[in-house]
């Protein structure tokens, strides 16, 4: 199955993802994230993960767009806002 037929899921971290996510940092060369970690789950598998500014990802897939994802979603959920883009507005030329 390629990547783009995948479905991704993004959750929190249950205890019962300990031993993938330790395997995942292992496999990025990375310690375990602390404290609470966002993961996203494709084909079944945890293939990244983040808790603050920490990311831990699979080398061996492309995650970049999934980390940016958990990034997203991260700071949705601890409250972190954005940048916000400003839109010029629109004047109304006089005939």
């Amino acid at each position: 199955m390629s990547n783009v037929d995948s479905t991704v899921i993004i959750r929190a971290a249950r205890g019962s993802d300990g031993p993938a996510l330790e395997d995942l940092a292992r496999l990025d060369s990375q310690r375990p994230l602390p404290g609470e970690v966002l993961v996203a789950e494709q084909d079944g598998r945890i293939v990244a993960a983040i808790s603050g500014d920490l990311t831990i990802a699979d080398p061996f897939r492309p995650t970049a767009d999934l980390v940016s994802l958990l990034r997203l979603h991260g700071g949705e959920r601890t409250g972190v806002s954005r940048p916000r883009v400003r839109v010029p507005r629109l004047r109304a030329r006089a005939a």
